[in-house]
C-alpha cells in the first residue's frame, strides 16, 4: 500500500513538471522552431508555447537586428598596397526554419563570409577608391553578402568600413603626393592668371594703339601718381614714339626760324 502511494506521488510529480515544461514564454522579437520527433512541424511565437516534451523541441532564434564586428582582414588593394581594414555588419533573421535547418550556425557563417567577401571586394579596388569612394563600396559589399546569405533567412541591411589602417612608408608617400598636387594646382592657377593678364594688357595696347593721344594721357596720369608719393627720384620711361615727334616738332620750328 506504501508503494502505491509512491508510486501515485511520483506519476503526479512527473505530470506537474511536464506540464510546467509545456508552457514556453516567447517575447515579442523571438520566434521558436518546433521539431516534431525531429521534423520541423512550425515556427510559434510570440506568446505562450506549448511544447510537448520527449516528443517536441523548440529552438529560439532572435529576430533583432544584429551587430557584428569584422575583424582586421590583410588586404592588398589592385594597385599592389597592403593594407589592414576592419568593418561593422548589421543583419538580421527574416526567415527562422531557414536560419535553423539550412545552416548549422547562422551567426559563424555571416561572420566568415563578411570577412571573405570583404577582401574579395576591396581586392578589386585601388587604395584612392577605399579612402574616398567608401560609400560605393559599402554597398557592393552589402549586395554580395545580402544575395549570398539570402538562402539562410538572413537580411544585410547595412556594411560599414571603419578603418583603413597604413604603413608609415606610405602614409608618407600620400603625403608627397598630396603636396605635389597642391603645387600643380597653384602653378596652373598662377598660369591661368598670366594668361588673362595677358589678355587683358593686349586688349588694353588695342585700344590705346588706335588713338596715340590716349597713351599721352595715360603716361601723364601716371605720372601723376608717382608725384605724390615721397620719393625723391623718379624713374619714367618715355615711349620713342613720343620722342620722335618731339624731335619732330622741335626740327620743324627751327626751320622755319631759320627761314625767318
Amino acid at each position: 500500500m506504501l508503494g502505491m502511494q509512491y508510486f501515485v506521488l511520483s506519476l503526479l510529480v512527473i505530470i506537474v513538471l511536464m506540464m510546467i515544461m509545456m508552457f514556453r514564454i516567447l517575447r515579442e522579437y523571438e520566434r521558436g522552431v518546433i521539431f516534431l520527433l525531429g521534423r520541423f512541424y512550425r515556427v510559434k511565437g510570440p506568446g505562450l508555447v506549448i511544447v510537448v516534451p520527449v516528443i517536441q523541441q523548440m529552438v529560439r532564434v532572435d529576430l533583432r537586428t544584429l551587430v557584428m564586428d569584422v575583424p582586421t582582414q590583410d588586404v592588398i588593394s589592385r594597385d599592389n598596397v597592403s593594407v589592414k581594414v576592419n568593418a561593422v555588419l548589421y543583419f538580421r533573421v527574416v526567415d527562422p526554419e531557414r536560419a535553423i535547418i539550412h545552416v548549422e550556425n547562422y551567426l559563424e557563417a555571416t561572420s566568415q563570409l563578411s570577412q571573405t567577401t570583404l577582401r574579395s571586394v576591396l581586392g578589386q579596388h585601388e587604395l584612392d577608391d577605399m579612402l574616398s569612394a567608401r560609400d560605393k563600396l559599402n554597398a557592393d559589399i552589402q549586395q554580395i553578402l545580402d544575395k549570398q546569405t539570402d538562402a539562410w533567412g538572413i537580411k544585410v541591411a547595412n556594411v560599414e568600413i571603419k578603418h583603413v589602417d597604413l604603413d608609415e612608408s606610405m602614409v608618407r608617400a600620400i603625403a608627397k603626393q598630396a603636396e605635389a598636387e597642391r603645387s600643380r594646382r597653384a602653378k596652373v592657377i598662377h598660369a591661368s592668371g598670366e594668361l588673362e593678364a595677358a589678355e587683358k594688357l593686349l586688349n588694353a595696347a588695342q585700344i590705346l594703339a588706335q588713338q596715340p593721344q590716349a597713351l599721352q594721357l595715360r603716361y601723364l596720369q601716371t605720372l601723376t601718381e608717382i608725384a605724390g608719393q615721397n620719393t625723391h627720384t623718379i624713374v619714367f620711361p618715355l615711349p620713342v614714339d613720343l620722342i620722335n615727334q618731339w624731335t619732330k616738332s622741335g626740327g620743324a620750328d627751327g626751320v622755319d626760324n631759320s627761314e625767318r
